[in-house]
């Protein structure tokens, strides 16, 4: 008990004296359909993860991190997606700038030719997510 109330203090003092940050996220939780993690991983790492190298590139964004976890039932995703923006700037442009990225990427690709709705479904997310450090 001694030890959740000493983590309980030391979180209260930090969030007391955080800062707000520019920078801006957002989240998705992805599940994998029908064991097609194959299928998935390669469709993230070679578009979304294309796309958000290049965003960085020109500028669009601060940074990305696609992350794998296990599935349970009370947390049924298998990726978590994030994409952080440094600021309101680049979180209100988001749309425009990856509608220009993904126009110049040449299309989708696929392994196995299996549509995205196929193989994955976003079973959560959150965007405008302020970071405080």
């Amino acid at each position: 008990m001694r030890h959740y109330i000493i983590i309980l203090c030391c979180a209260i003092s930090t969030l007391s004296f955080a800062q707000h940050d520019e920078k801006q996220s957002t989240i998705d939780f992805v599940q994998i359909l029908d064991n097609n993690t194959e299928e998935a991983l390669f469709y993230y790492q070679n578009n979304w993860q294309q796309l958000r190298e290049k965003a960085i590139k020109k500028g669009y964004i601060h940074s990305y991190q696609m992350l794998q976890t296990e599935s349970t039932p009370e947390a049924p995703y298998h990726f978590i997606l994030i994409t952080t923006y440094a600021n309101k700037t680049q979180y209100d442009a988001r749309e425009e700038h990856f509608d220009e990225i993904i126009a110049a990427s040449g299309g989708l690709k696929l392994l196995n030719d299996k549509k995205p709705t196929n193989f994955r479904k976003v079973v959560g997310g959150k965007d405008n997510v302020k970071h405080l450090h």
